[in-house]
Parts: structure tokens; sequence; C-alpha cells
């Protein structure tokens, strides 16, 4: 079972566990699993088990990109593997996105600010953040692509995992929630310390990989995207109040497009 997680949810451990594995699978892809129980304590195991899952759809994506560029342009292969990324997750985290950086972009705080949130409409700001997001990322596998079959799905992997990352530092002690309700108020402080630290841990070792004459470039482009994670957090709980799920979407694709950026960094 991970640590941070809520204790005062009803079951047994291995329940909670296997119950929080369905719950992020169902978060976090589009695959059709039985979410089962949901309460805080399976909420906290969820968010704790999100780089796991990143994990697994990192490999996914990676044996796109890499089937398709053997036969096509890299940027071919980095634009369709993008497009299957917004599919297998429902584009949820790109909507995310936008929302929230219209919602920051209006100037306006608390409940004026999530009111635009729940706009079913893009505004302008939203719209700019979607297509660099997209271009950087699409740009980004492209480089990628070029890369060994090892390095590359190292990369990819460490990127898609480290944006789920992004989510279990959201949902950390201490990060309040800005609705009573909804995603936000579920998750939210549901995550401790060594959860935290374990999910970290093991994106760092997968970064290793992922550029194999600078082993160190990996898990540092990691810790950057986080920090930058951290900042945005401060932000948002002043602007909003706390976490949304929508500001969770927002945080999975900076993250990874951060970890992309600083994989392709040279000097």
């Amino acid at each position: 079972m991970p640590e941070g997680a809520d204790a005062g949810g009803p079951g047994r451990p291995d329940g909670r566990f296997s119950a929080g594995l369905r719950l992020a699978v169902t978060t976090f892809t589009v695959l059709p699993v039985p979410a089962g129980r949901v309460d805080r304590a399976t909420a906290g195991a969820a968010m704790a088990l999100a780089p796991a899952v990143g994990a697994l759809l990192g490999v996914v994506l990676a044996g796109v990109l890499l089937a398709l560029s053997a036969v096509t342009a890299p940027l071919v292969a980095a634009a369709v593997t993008v497009g299957c990324a917004a599919l297998l997750t429902r584009g949820l985290h790109l909507d995310g996105l936008a929302d929230t950086v219209d919602a920051l972009g209006s100037y306006r705080r608390g409940p004026a600010a999530l009111e635009i949130m729940k706009q079913p409409d893009v505004g302008p700001f939203g719209v700019v953040a979607l297509v660099v997001v997209l271009l950087v990322q699409a740009a980004a596998l492209a480089e990628l692509a070029g890369r060994s079959g090892p390095a590359a799905l190292a990369a990819v992997v460490a990127a898609v995992a480290a944006g789920r990352l992004g989510v279990t530092v959201a949902c950390r002690r201490g990060v309040p929630a800005a609705r009573p309700q909804g995603l936000g108020a579920l998750v939210a402080g549901t995550i401790g310390p060594l959860a935290l630290a374990a999910g970290a841990v093991a994106v760092a070792v997968v970064a290793v990989a992922a550029v194999p004459d600078r082993p160190w470039q990996g898990p540092l482009a990691v810790a950057v995207a986080l920090a930058v994670v951290v900042a945005l957090l401060r932000h948002v709980v002043r602007r909003l109040g706390g976490i949304t799920g929508d500001v969770l979407g927002a945080i999975v694709e900076i993250t990874t497009t951060l970890v992309y950026l600083g994989l392709l960094l040279s000097g």
C-alpha cells in the first residue's frame, strides 16, 4: 500500500491498493476499468500510483513513436504520437490545461476565476497554451525518435510518468482543494512524504537512461520540472484557493512538456 493515503477508508490495505490502481487507470487513461469503491483512501492510493500508470502509458506511446518513425518522417510519427496521447487520456489533461490557463490569465481570484474554469468555451490564453504545448511535445518527440531505441523509450516513459508524478506532488499534504466537491476535494492532501519520495525516485531512475552519455540529465530534468510544479501550485493556491481537477490536468501537460525540454538540452 503506498504511504500517504488517508487511512480513514474502509477495507484491507490490499483491497485499497487494488481499488486505487483501478481508479488511477480510469482517471489517467481511457481504459474502461471498473473503478470500484471511490473514497479518499482509494483516491490517495490512486494518486500515489499515478506515475506507474503514466509509465505504462509512456511505454505504449514510445512504441507508437518508434514503430512509426521506422516507416515515416520523424515529425509525422511525433504528431501521431501526440494525438495518441490525447486519445488515450480522452483529452482531459489538455482540457484542464486550457481551462486553468484561461482562469489564471483572467487575473481574477477565487470564485470568479473558478467560474471561468467552468465555462465550456476556450479563451485566447487557453488556445495559445494548447498550441504551444502540443507543438513543443511534437517537436521534442521528433527529436527523440532519432535516438537509440532504449534511450527514446526511457525518455518518453520518464516524461509521461513525470507528468503524473506532478499530480502526486499536487496532492501532497498541505495543498488544499479550491472547491468543497469534485476531484480536487477528493484527492487534495492525500499524499504523504514516503509515497511522494518513492514516486520521485522511481521516475528519476527511469530518466537516467534517457540521455545515455549524460546520465544525470534525465533526473535533473525531472527535478527541475517538479520544482516548477511546486512554484505553480503556490500561485494556483493564491489565485484559486487550491487545486481542482482542471489544475491537475494542466500539471500533467506542463510537467511532461518540461521534462521533454530538459531531456533535449545539450551542453
